[in-house]
């Protein structure tokens, strides 16, 4: 399994970004696609996630509003688009892969995710 997160970049507070998960090497449809995201002395916190097999979506109550989650079937691919984005939100975000749902994933425990992308930067700053 290979996750390729791209999309990060220098982006003006209230900007937008959306970051692209690609996913391959897995054929079953039972997945669950989390974006995670860590600052510089801060702990790996979960931002949102989506159930590949019927997309199902949870996003956390600290992004809802701005953050939203959503895949291409077509392209293997989940994005995250991020609207009014704030200092607050720099950090180096990952996207990673969970075979099964579980309470755990739906937390967004990261321990309850397999398989981890390299992570892309996200920068916010005038």
């Amino acid at each position: 399994v290979q996750l390729q997160a791209s999309g990060g970049g220098l982006v003006q507070p209230g900007g937008s970004l959306r970051l692209s998960c690609r996913v391959s090497g897995i054929e079953v449809d039972e997945y669950v696609i989390g974006w995670f995201r860590q600052a510089p002395g801060k702990e790996r916190e979960f931002v949102a996630g989506i159930r590949w097999g019927g997309g199902v979506k949870f996003v956390e109550d600290s992004v809802s509003g701005r953050f939203a989650i959503s895949k291409n079937s077509a392209k293997d691919t989940v994005y995250l688009q991020m609207n009014s984005l704030i200092p607050e939100d720099t950090a180096v975000y990952y996207c990673a892969l969970a075979t099964s749902w579980s309470a755990a994933v739906q937390r967004g425990e990261p321990t309850a995710y397999s398989y981890w992308g390299q992570g892309t930067q996200v920068t916010v700053s005038s």
